[in-house]
């Protein structure tokens, strides 16, 4: 019998709304016009477009409540390239484990 590759199948209990993982607290430059809104953009020390983030760090477009995008249809590219159980998304989720040991 022939396996089928894969890289990293997402655990079922996990979700973005209780991941916990801090993706949505990495600087996300804003390359391609998806419609965000103009009071979630900041311009960064170089000049460039990216996300504003709040004072302690988390994305302006989060819904602290539900852990939930906002602005879900309009998010950035980076957003929507940035795939549950993807190994970068494995990997922020193995670092906010570190630092919570």
């Amino acid at each position: 019998m022939k396996t089928i590759p894969h890289h990293q199948i997402a655990e079922p209990a996990v979700t973005c709304s209780t991941c916990a993982a801090c993706c949505c607290q990495l600087e996300v430059m804003l390359i391609t016009d998806t419609g965000v809104p103009e009071r979630f953009i900041d311009t960064d020390e170089w000049g460039g477009e990216v996300m504003l983030r709040l004072d302690d760090g988390w994305c302006a477009a989060l819904d602290r409540d539900s852990m939930m995008c906002t602005i879900y249809e309009k998010r950035p590219l980076i957003c929507r390239e940035f795939e549950m159980g993807a190994p970068e998304c494995i990997e922020e989720r193995k670092g906010i484990a570190t630092a919570y040991r």
